[in-house]
C-alpha cells in the first residue's frame, strides 16, 4: 500500500478547512460577544446565528454520508442540536454548540496526528535510492527498486541502510528506528544488517541478501501505511454507543417539551448532549495507543485489534523462533583429549563458511564469536545426509554426522547430545576424529519473565504449541511456565487448535515460521515474530513485532489493555456528566447557553484525559545507567565464560573414565587454573558491584540473597578442588580422591549452569527491558532441539 499525491493532498484539504471553520466559528463568537457587550445585539445575533451555520453545513453533509450508507451515528445529535438552535432563536447556544464541535474537530485532528507520530515517522524514514558498486568499481546512485539480491551496496554516513543484507566492513548503526534501541550497535563482516537502520559511522560497504520489497523495513513501512490510513479506533464502540444514546436523547428532549410545553428545554438537552466524549476521547485514546506499541516495536494493524488485543485471555504460542531463539547456537564444544579446541572449531567453520546447511551456520557463528581468524577452503565437496569435506590450511577437514567406531569420549559427547536433545556436529582432521559441536535452540532469555508479565496483564491460559518431540516440549513448557503444552502439532492441528480455545475466551496467537500462518489468520488476534519469521506470516496476522523481542508482545498487551481502558473511562466519564446535565437541562435547571458552555468543559476534559494513553500502562522499573552498564559487562562475561564450563565438564569426564591417566592431573590444574582466574574473580565482581546495584530496580536487596548464597556454594567447590590437587604427589590421583573429587566438579559445573541461566533470567533481563535491546545470542539452556528448525521453515 503506497500513499499517494492525492491522499496527500486530501489530507491537506481537510486540514486547512477544519481550522479555516475553527477562526471562522471563533471569529463569529469573539466577534458576537465584543457587538453585544456594545449594546447591539440584533448584530451579536446575526454574527452568532451565522457562525452556528457555518458549522450546521458539514455537519449536515456528514450526517448524509452516514445515513447513505445506512449507519445512525451520535453526530446526529450535534446537528439537532445546532439546528434546534437556530429554530428556538437560541443563537449564543447554537454558536457556542458550533465552537464546541470545530474545536473538538481541531484537537481530534491534532491528537491523531501527535498519537500517529511514530507511525508517520516510520513511512517518512523508509530509503528512496541506493548506492550500488558497478562492475567496473565505481558507484551509481539507483531507484530502491533497481535493487537485487547479491548486489554489492555502499552505505555512506548517515544514510539508512536500504536493503536487508551483510556488512563487508565494520559498520557502527543506529538500529532505534527499528528496535526502539537508544545505544549503536557495531556490526562486523558477515553479520546481518536490516534495512531501515542508519549508519552512525564510516562509510561501510554491504552485500544484498534481499530486493527492497522482501527487506525488513518494507514491511514495517507497508504495516504502518495499513495503521495510520484505517478508519479508527474503536468505531465499532462509539456505534454501539450511539444505538442506545440517540434514541434516548431524542426521547428525553421530546418529552421536556411535551411535558413543559417549552421547547427550550428539548434545545438545552440536545446542546449539552452533544456526544464530544465519544466522537474524540475513544478514537484518541486508541490511536495513540497505536502509536505506543509502534514505538515500542509491534505494529498493530488497526484500532479494532488492539481493543481485542486489549481483551483477550487466552495466548497460543508456537515454540520455535517465539520462545527459543528459532535458530541453532553452539552450546558445548567437545574435542579428544590432547587437541586444542579453538583450533579445531577454526578449521570446522573455515570450511562450513561454503556450506548452505541450516547448522553450518552456527558453526561459522561460534567461531567469530570467539574471534578466531577463519581461512579459505579449497576442494570442497558436499555430500547431503553426510557432510563437507575439503582442505583448510593444507590439513584434510570433514564436518557431519556420526560415522564409524567412536572414541570413549565421543560416546559420552553423542550420549549427551541425545539426552540433552541437541544436535551434534563432528569434526574430523586428517581422517582423525579430533571433536564435536553441540548445538541447541535455547530458549529465550526473557521468555519466562514475559510469560510472567503476559499473566500479569490478564491472560489466565497460555498454550505452547510444536511440532518437535514431547520430551522436548515439555521440559521447554517447564522452564517458561506455560499451562499446557501440544507437542508433534501439524499446521492444520494448530488450527483446530487455536478455534477451540476461540470458542472458550478471546485467542491470541503468536507465531513466526509459514506454517503458522492459518493458525495466525484464524485467532482472534495474530501475531508475528517479524523481525526473523515468514513473511507469510506477517502477511495474514494482525499485529508484527518487529523486533526479535518477545518481551514486546507483554508491552503491546499492558499498552493496549491501558489504551482501552482509558478510552473506557473517558467515554464513560464524559456520557456520565453530560447525562446529568441533560437531567437538568430537561426539568429546566439549566438553559441552552450555559449547557453549551458547561458541555465544552466536559469535552476539554475527556479530551485531555484521553490524551493519557500516550503514556503510563506498562508495569516496568526504570534502570540508572550506571546499572545497565552493569549488565552489560557481565551478560557479556557469561559468553566468554561458557568455555570454561565446557573444560569443567571435559574434566569431570576424563577423570570418571580414565582415573589412572598421566593427563588426569594436567587437566585438573588447567581447569582449576581457569576457575580461579576466570570464574571467581567475576562472580566476586558481581557479588560486590552488580547485585548493590539491584537492590533498587528489584524492590529489596532480599531479591539477589539466594544467589549470594550460590557464589559460597561456588567458592566452596573451587577451594576443594584445590585441596584435592595439593594432595597429588606423583602426578596422579589417588583412588579415594576420585569420588570426591568428581562430586565437587560435577557439583561445580551443575550449579554454574544454573547459577548462569538464572541471572540471564532475572536480572540481565532487565537491562534488556529497559533499553529494548535484543537479549544475548549465547544459549541459556540445554532445552530446545536444533531439528525442529525446520517446523518453522517450512
Amino acid at each position: 500500500m503506497r500513499v499517494t499525491a492525492g491522499q496527500v493532498s486530501g489530507e491537506r484539504l481537510k486540514l486547512w478547512w477544519e481550522r479555516a471553520l475553527l477562526v471562522i466559528v471563533t471569529a463569529g463568537v469573539v466577534g458576537g460577544a465584543l457587538i453585544w457587550f456594545a449594546g447591539r445585539r440584533g448584530t451579536a445575533d446575526v454574527l452568532w446565528a451565522a457562525a452556528t451555520l457555518v458549522a450546521l453545513v458539514p455537519a449536515a453533509v456528514s450526517v448524509g454520508r452516514s445515513l447513505w450508507r445506512r449507519r445512525l451515528g451520535v453526530d446526529v445529535i450535534a446537528l439537532l442540536a445546532l439546528a434546534s438552535a437556530l429554530v428556538a432563536g437560541e443563537y449564543l447556544a447554537g454558536a457556542v454548540v458550533a465552537l464546541m464541535i470545530s474545536t473538538g474537530r481541531a484537537l481530534e485532528s491534532y491528537a491523531q496526528r501527535r498519537a500517529t507520530h511514530d507511525l508517520r515517522a516510520l513511512v517518512a524514514h523508509a530509503p528512496r535510492s541506493a548506492r550500488r558498486r558497478t562492475a567496473g568499481g565505481a558507484v551509481e546512485v539507483v531507484p530502491l527498486g533497481a535493487v537485487r539480491p547479491d548486489d554489492r551496496l555502499l552505505v555512506a554516513p548517515g544514510e539508512v541502510v536500504p536493503v536487508d543484507g551483510r556488512v563487508e566492513d565494520p559498520a557502527v548503526l543506529d538500529e532505534s528506528v527499528v528496535t526502539g534501541e537508544s545505544q549503536l550497535v557495531n556490526r562486523r563482516r558477515g553479520e546481518q544488517v536490516a534495512s531501515g537502520v542508519v549508519n552512525a559511522g564510516p562509510a561501510f560497504g554491504m552485500r544484498a541478501t534481499r530486493n527492497a520489497a522482501e527487506s525488513t523495513y518494507a514491511g514495517i513501512v507497508r504495516l504502518a501505511q495499513e495503521a495510520t490510513a484505517r478508519k479508527a479506533p474503536m468505531v465499532r464502540l462509539a456505534d454501539r454507543y450511539a444505538a442506545a444514546f440517540v434514541p434516548f436523547t431524542l426521547v428525553l428532549a421530546g418529552l421536556s417539551w411535551l411535558i413543559s410545553g417549552q421547547f427550550v428545554r428539548a434545545v438545552a438537552v440536545l446542546v449539552v448532549a452533544t456526544p464530544c466524549p465519544l466522537l474524540l476521547a475513544i478514537p484518541i485514546a486508541i490511536v495513540s495507543g497505536l502509536s505506543r506499541t509502534a514505538r515500542a516495536g509491534v505494529l498493530v494493524r488497526d484500532g479494532g485489534s488492539l481493543e481485542v488485543l486489549g481483551r483477550a485471555r487466552t495466548l497460543l504460542v508456537d515454540k520455535t523462533g517465539t520462545l527459543t531463539l528459532g535458530r541453532p547456537r553452539a552450546a558445548e564444544l567437545v574435542t579428544a583429549p590432547g587437541i586444542e579446541r579453538d583450533e579445531v572449531l577454526r578449521f570446522a567453520a573455515s570450511l562450513e563458511q561454503l556450506s548452505p546447511h541450516v547448522l553450518a551456520a552456527a558453526v561459522v557463528q561460534e567461531a567469530v564469536s570467539r574471534g578466531l581468524t577463519l581461512l579459505t577452503p579449497t576442494d570442497v565437496t558436499e555430500e547431503p545426509g553426510t557432510g563437507v569435506t575439503g582442505r583448510v590450511d593444507g590439513r584434510l577437514v570433514r564436518v557431519g554426522q556420526w560415522a564409524g567406531e567412536p572414541a570413549p569420549w565421543a560416546q559420552r559427547a553423542h550420549q549427551r547430545a541425545e539426552l540433552d536433545g541437541m544436535a551434534a556436529v563432528w569434526i574430523w582432521l586428517d581422517d582423525v576424529l579430533a571433536g564435536t559441536l553441540l548445538l541447541q535452540d535455547p530458549v529465550r532469555h526473557d521468555a519466562r519473565r514475559t510469560v510472567r508479565r503476559l499473566r500479569d496483564a490478564g491472560f489466565n491460559r497460555l498454550v505452547m504449541l510444536t511440532g518437535d518431540r514431547p520430551r522436548v516440549a515439555a521440559e521447554v513448557a517447564r522452564v517458561v511456565g506455560v499451562d499446557d503444552v501440544v507437542a508433534r502439532c501439524s499446521p492444520d492441528e494448530k488450527v483446530e487448535r487455536v478455534r477451540a480455545e476461540s470458542a472458550q475466551a478471546v485467542t491470541v496467537m503468536v507465531g513466526d515460521g509459514v506454517n503458522d500462518a492459518p493458525a495466525l489468520a484464524v485467532a482472534d488476534v495474530g501475531v508475528a515474530m517479524g523481525a526473523t519469521g515468514a513473511t507469510a506470516s506477517a502477511e495474514v496476522a494482525d499485529a508484527v513485532l518487529t523486533v526479535d523481542r518477545l518481551d514486546r508482545l507483554a508491552d503491546a498487551v499492558e499498552i493496549s489493555r491501558y489504551a482501552r481502558r482509558i478510552a473506557f473511562q473517558s467515554a464513560t466519564a464524559g456520557m456520565g456528566l453530560a447525562l446529568v446535565a441533560m437531567g437538568f437541562a430537561a426539568v429546566g435547571f439549566l438553559p441552552p447557553v450555559a449547557g453549551a458552555f458547561l458541555q465544552e468543559g466536559i469535552d476539554v476534559v475527556v479530551i485531555v484525559n484521553a490524551l493519557r494513553a500516550l503514556g503510563g500502562g506498562i508495569r516496568r522499573r526504570p534502570l540508572s545507567s550506571d546499572t545497565q552498564r552493569l549488565l552489560e559487562r557481565f551478560s557479556a562475561e557469561h559468553e566468554q565464560l561458557r568455555d570454561s564450563l565446557g573444560q569443567l565438564s571435559a574434566t569431570a569426564d576424563l577423570i570418571a573414565t580414565s582415573p589412572e591417566a598421566a593427563e588426569c592431573v594436567a587437566a585438573l590444574r588447567t581447569t582449576h587454573r581457569r576457575l580461579v582466574e576466570e570464574i571467581l574473580p567475576h562472580e566476586e565482581a558481581e557479588e560486590n558491584h552488580l547485585y548493590p546495584a539491584l537492590a533498587t530496580p528489584l524492590g529489596t536487596a532480599e531479591a539477589t540473597a539466594t544467589m549470594s548464597r550460590a557464589h559460597i556454594e561456588i567458592h566452596r567447590l573451587i577451594d576443594r578442588i584445590d585441596g584435592h590437587l595439593r594432595q597429588v604427589s606423583d602426578s596422579r590421583l589417588r583412588p579415594d580422591q576420585i569420588p570426591d573429587l568428581l562430586a565437587s566438579l560435577y557439583g561445580l559445573h551443575a550449579i554454574l549452569r544454573l547459577h548462569f541461566v538464572q541471572e540471564e533470567e532475572n536480572f540481565f533481563a532487565l537491562s534488556s527491558a529497559a533499553r529494548g535491546d535484543p537479549p544475548p545470542d549465547h544459549p541459556p539452556q540445554l532445552v530446545g532441539s536444533p531439528d525442529d528448525q525446520r517446523e518453522g521453515q517450512q
